[in-house]
């Protein structure tokens, strides 16, 4: 289908960008990568008048180091996240994540910010944000502020952003020598996780120090699994340990039913994914 007519803006600055947005009021719709916005708007389910394309703004692009944190600009693309030194280096799980984002086509094209601030509870990326504790810094009419990742997702494909704020950057706190994993069930290759767990993992000695679990598409929104983490805390990075932990994976989820399987076969999946997902970040 071919979408409803619409003006085009393409602003080179973010000031200008606010403008437009500003200018358009409730009628417009911010594009990244476009890899979520395109098919609503060809299948015509959104018809705004104005689309502001972000991708000439070259201070949203690019990783870079700020001390306890890297920060990722929200127009970086999948494919550069993916072999950024940095990412690889402090943010594992967001690394492994993206190895298994869609096709090689959405990760050149579809950005890093455009996915969290799009909040499909299916996507990849909110997990592994939540797990890391990230914090995304937003740009308004009022100025800058910083969300935290439990505090920017809302609901179903709804985040903190407000209509007239743009998602300009991502802080995550560096995690440097933690394992990390992210374990993904999908029936078809380069589909939307049924269920996935990130799973990062601090071990010394043998024994698991600290531990942070995101879960995907097992509620309306990326979800902490705060029990298995608390269970994991001290305990030995065995099979046993972890399975006894990861028991508890589905506690407080509220995950769909549909064609792919309803809600207790998702919280069965929880289980043994986050088992799977520890054990590897454990190197276990």
């Amino acid at each position: 289908m071919i979408p409803a007519q619409f003006e085009y803006v393409a602003p080179t600055t973010l000031e200008d960008a606010l403008q437009a947005l500003a200018d358009a009021g409730d009628d417009a719709k911010i594009i990244a990568g476009g890899q979520s916005l395109l098919p609503v708007l060809r299948m015509r389910l959104n018809a705004p008048d104005v689309v502001i394309d972000l991708g000439r703004i070259e201070s949203l692009r690019g990783v870079r180091d700020d001390g306890d944190a890297i920060v990722v600009g929200a127009m970086t693309r999948h494919a550069d996240v993916l072999t950024d030194p940095l990412v690889r280096e402090n943010a594992f799980v967001i690394t492994k994540a993206v190895e298994v984002l869609a096709d090689p086509q959405v990760r050149h094209r579809g950005t890093f910010g455009g996915a969290l601030a799009h909040a499909d509870p299916a996507g990849d990326l909110g997990a592994p944000a939540l797990a890391l504790d990230a914090e995304f810094v937003v740009a308004g009419p009022r100025g800058t502020r910083t969300v935290a990742a439990e505090d920017f997702f809302v609901d179903l494909f709804t985040t903190a952003l407000e209509e007239n704020e743009i998602l300009t950057e991502v802080r995550i706190p560096k995690r440097a020598g933690w394992g990390a994993h992210y374990e993904k069930f999908v029936r078809v290759a380069h589909q939307w996780p049924i269920v996935a767990v990130a799973a990062a993992v601090k071990v010394d000695g043998g024994t698991i120090r600290e531990a942070r679990v995101g879960l995907t598409n097992m509620g309306s929104t990326p979800l902490r699994a705060r029990a298995v983490e608390q269970a994991l805390v001290g305990q030995p990075a065995t099979d046993e340990a972890v399975r006894a932990a990861a028991a508890s994976a589905a506690e407080g989820t509220d995950p769909p039913s549909d064609l792919n399987g309803d809600a207790d076969y998702r919280r069965h999946l929880a289980t043994v994914l986050t088992r799977r997902a520890v054990l590897a970040a454990a190197g276990a």
